[in-house]
């Protein structure tokens, strides 16, 4: 368990998780009225939150599977990277994939995140890979069983 300082400027509840071993918690919606989504169409949500994320660490925001199912509503670029130097307000880029409008509302839980511990890496250039089974076989290499 880590220890995450957050603001919150909205009115509406704090991220939690639902249950005991639930990765992702409810990001809800944070908006004076109701935003009308058509379909194809995109919008950023913001949250009323900011994050103080320990170095090591980021969040993930994703989609929330029951508004993907029953509405076709998605996380446009996911899962989306919060670093643990932004300190700007939290917000979800959602898109309506379906064929109807989809309706916003305030505290309206709109996508989850996901808090993950991340390696910092440096490329070294060489002048060959080693040599391994699957080798360059890329897309669709292992077939379908």
């Amino acid at each position: 368990m880590i220890d995450i300082k957050v603001i919150n400027k909205g009115g509406q509840p704090l991220p939690a998780y639902a249950t005991g071993q639930s990765a992702g918690m409810d990001l809800r919606a944070n908006i004076d009225e109701p935003v009308t989504l058509r379909p194809m169409e995109r919008c950023l949500v913001g949250t009323g939150l900011y994050i103080a994320l320990p170095p090591g660490f980021e969040a993930q925001v994703r989609p929330r599977s029951g508004l993907a199912l029953k509405h076709g509503l998605t996380v446009l670029n996911s899962p989306g990277t919060i670093d643990a130097d932004y300190r700007g307000e939290i917000k979800v880029l959602l898109v309506n994939l379906s064929t109807d409008d989809f309706v916003v509302n305030a505290g309206e839980r709109i996508a989850q995140m996901v808090i993950a511990r991340h390696e910092t890496a440096r490329f070294i250039e060489v002048d060959e890979l080693d040599e391994t089974e699957r080798g360059e076989g890329g897309y669709g290499h292992t077939g379908v069983k």
